[in-house]
């Protein structure tokens, strides 16, 4: 598990309100269970706090799952 997923699982379980949720690179809103449009912002909020970044609307129309976040989150991290 890299170092930003360890970072992003319990920002998970805290949006979730789920100590049993794990995700991998292909977690997405269909794996999910309560992944909708409300939790995502909660999460966007959440991961942008955590990390220090800002994600601009099109970069997260773009997100398919976990793994492209954490693609994003580097990139942002980078910069």
């Amino acid at each position: 598990m890299t170092d930003l997923l360890v970072r992003l699982q319990p920002i998970f379980h805290d949006v979730f309100d789920s100590t049993d949720l794990r995700i991998v690179r292909e977690s997405s809103a269909s794996s999910i269970e309560g992944w909708d449009s409300l939790t995502h912002i909660h999460l966007v909020s959440s991961v942008e706090r955590e990390f220090g970044i800002r994600f601009a609307l099109g970069e997260l129309e773009e997100l398919k799952n976990v793994g492209d976040m954490l693609d994003l989150i580097e990139r942002k991290k980078a910069q």
